[in-house]
């Protein structure tokens, strides 16, 4: 019998924690490896936890082999983007060389199965506002260079040996566990669902609209956001596609369609019961008017099924989360 333990790295933060209870809850065996730099124990629920770093190579090896590791997921990353391009040097190391060390651990260990987190900021500012997995790549912060640097290594390596991967190209990922257990919980945070949820519950003053005047029905930016419970679903179909053989492959997450800021500010208003403050203010410098996902492929090649494609469940789930004093929670 194949080892069958699932490595979730970065399990404690938000989309990982998100995917360790759904793992969980299928019956997996899942063990977490997080530094909780960002992450929170409380976010593992009832999945072992050990704290340490991905690019600590002997306690990586050491995981893989005391777990009977046969599958690792890989979340663990530096991901706002305004830090990228003020500390490049933290997101190369943190995760283009950490991703290294863990790929040459589980090489050794031969692991032949790795999910991946990648990101559409690998794609940077495409044509039309639209990517498909053929997009050419052209990212224009470190965060999306470190990531694409970690697919190019799982390119390579897979060319190389017997290990088959799934890279998940996420697009704007919101919304929180429906049942309210654990949540997103970034200090600073930059997504606008998350903070548009935080002004609703008055842990901030305002919602920043950056941009009025795109070529856009409203004028404001227009994003294809995906709810986070839908995207761990997208994670045990790529863990049941590998499994069941499939070969090394790149998805985007996401629903195909976007919607505006102004968009987003109204459902959470919604959700809130009555408008949130906003004010408007200048484009900043790299935004896209329009970025949505072509992901007819994670359909077919993975079967997967959305459930909760709908702004106004992504609102009320993230407003739930903030009113239930998510700091305390989880991640």
């Amino acid at each position: 019998m194949q080892p069958d333990t699932v490595l979730v790295t970065g399990g404690a933060g938000y989309i990982g924690s998100h995917v360790v209870a759904h793992l969980r809850e299928a019956g997996e065996r899942v063990v977490v490896l997080d530094n909780l730099s960002t992450g929170f124990p409380e976010a593992v629920l009832d999945a072992p936890l050990v704290v340490g770093d991905v690019g600590d190579a002997g306690l990586v090896r050491r995981i893989l082999k005391d777990h009977d590791v046969g599958t690792v997921m890989h979340f663990a990353a530096r991901t706002i983007v305004p830090e990228s391009v003020s500390d490049p040097l933290r997101y190369y190391g943190n995760n283009t060389a950490a991703s290294r060390t863990l790929l040459e651990e589980c090489q050794h260990a031969g692991i032949r199965r790795l999910v991946f987190s990648s990101t559409a900021a690998v794609y940077g500012v495409p044509d039309g506002g639209r990517a498909s997995e053929e997009t050419p790549t052209s990212p224009i912060n470190p965060y999306g260079s470190s990531k694409l640097m970690t697919e190019w290594m799982l390119r390579d390596l897979a060319a190389s040996s017997p290990l088959q991967y799934v890279a998940l190209r996420y697009f704007n990922v919101a919304g929180c566990d429906l049942r309210g257990r654990i949540g997103q919980c970034t200090p600073n945070a930059t997504l606008l669902v998350k903070v548009a949820a935080e002004v609703a519950a008055g842990r901030r003053a305002q919602l920043m609209i950056y941009g009025t005047d795109y070529p856009t029905p409203d004028g404001t930016g227009v994003r294809d956001y995906i709810h986070v419970e839908d995207l761990a679903q997208a994670h045990a179909d790529a863990l049941a596609y590998l499994r069941a053989g499939g070969q090394s492959i790149t998805l985007n997450c996401g629903y195909g369609h976007g919607y505006s800021v102004r968009e987003v500010v109204d459902a959470m208003s919604r959700a809130h019961g009555r408008p949130i403050p906003v004010q408007e203010a200048p484009r900043r410098a790299g935004d896209p008017p329009v970025l949505v996902a072509e992901c007819q492929r994670i359909r077919d090649v993975l079967g997967w099924s959305p459930r909760l494609d709908d702004l106004d469940v992504i609102a009320r789930s993230s407003l739930a989360w903030e009113l239930r004093d998510g700091v305390s929670h989880a991640a």
